[in-house]
């Protein structure tokens, strides 16, 4: 029996088993020998190593942003009016065959997009190239799900299905759970949380089909069985996602309302140009990035050419991204701006910035 007729098998079963505590540990090791068989289909094979190729893009710019959906959604549109790369937009389904990269300029920053061709069910076995395409869209930093406002739920459904098959874990954090295999003194289980889905024998149960029986686990909240198995499986992507409804001028006015209601979602129209500033700023959000522009002593600061970061980011960083030998020169920096009590403020290489901030640097 190969692979393929294994996973159908195991999630007939699945959706077969109802579901009650007598059924937890059954459906456990299901998920897990399910995770597995996954794996292995993801996995390319040595022989096919050779043949065709993958289509991914060189990083560039100060992000990525992956562009997933059906054929015939609006995402070479929606390329071609957002970038100055024009992608082939036809009626009829599979235009794009290859991945078009294209190059967003917003507020300073260069956010790469990538138009990849269209997936269909069954990409993560590797239907219609949806292998590589979905291999290009772990490497994003958010995706952009472009679904058709016509269609109702049905693609948004299918498409979260792909993705969560290959690892790529949508709108999610990573479970916080300690997992460390040991060399030996058999499987030490904790948690500092009261557990309602995984109990000790469970996580023996799910560990034992992976092949480990020396362990420590620590479940720092409640996670599920599949949280778990994502943990022990290790190369789960957690990457925000925007669902970005296209077509909306072809649906009612209430239908819009409830579709922009839900989380994470943006209703457009390509062809109409409608909301795609929206859009815009929200994918900033989602991207966390923050402007810091530089001031010379005696000078104007900068607003021409601003130093893009991530949120979160240092002084130290900033001095990193000028140039690599500014930290170990550094003295103080002067910061004008939201994350300073009062400006200008001295501060040190551990000062986190906010968005606009403006710095001065001042070397030894």
């Amino acid at each position: 029996m190969g692979i393929l007729e294994k996973i159908a098998e195991i999630e007939k079963e699945i959706s077969r088993t109802q579901k009650n505590k007598a059924t937890e540990y059954h459906l456990g090791l299901l998920k897990a020998k399910l995770a597995k068989y996954r794996a292995q289909l993801l996995e390319p094979s040595k022989s096919a190593a050779a043949k065709g190729e993958g289509f991914d893009v060189m990083k560039s710019g100060d992000a990525r942003v992956a562009l997933i959906g059906f054929p015939s959604v609006g995402k070479s549109t929606f390329l071609s009016l957002m970038t100055s790369t024009a992608s082939e937009a036809a009626s009829y389904e599979f235009t794009t065959l290859t991945c078009i990269p294209g190059v967003i300029e917003y507020k300073g920053a260069n956010i790469q997009l990538l138009d990849l061709p269209g997936i269909i069910e069954g990409a993560a076995q590797g239907k219609g190239r949806g292998r590589q395409v979905i291999a290009v869209a772990r490497t994003a930093d958010v995706v952009i799900m472009m679904l058709d406002a016509t269609k109702g739920d049905v693609q948004r459904t299918l498409l979260e299905k792909e993705l969560e098959s290959v690892g790529i874990r949508l709108n999610r954090t990573k479970p916080n759970i300690y997992f460390k295999p040991k060399k030996g003194g058999g499987l030490s289980y904790n948690s500092t949380v009261p557990l309602t889905h995984c109990s000790e024998k469970l996580v023996q149960l799910i560990l034992h089909e992976y092949k480990i029986f020396n362990a420590e686990v620590l479940f720092r909240e409640d996670s599920t069985p599949d949280e778990f198995i994502d943990v022990i499986v290790g190369n789960r992507v957690y990457m925000p996602c925007l669902y970005v409804y296209n077509k909306v001028d072809q649906i009612s006015i209430e239908e819009v309302d409830r579709l922009a209601r839900r989380p994470h979602s943006v209703v457009i129209s390509c062809g109409m140009k409608l909301n795609l500033d929206y859009l815009l700023e929200t994918l900033w959000e989602y991207l966390s990035l923050i402007c810091i522009y530089t001031k010379k002593r005696g000078e104007r600061p900068d607003f021409n050419d601003a130093i893009i970061m991530r949120r979160g980011a240092s002084v130290e960083h900033v001095c990193h991204r000028i140039h690599r030998t500014l930290a170990s020169q550094f003295k103080y920096a002067l910061v004008w701006g939201t994350s300073t009590k009062y400006s200008p403020q001295r501060v040190g290489l551990t000062h986190i910035m906010e968005h606009e901030d403006v710095i001065q640097i001042v070397k030894k």
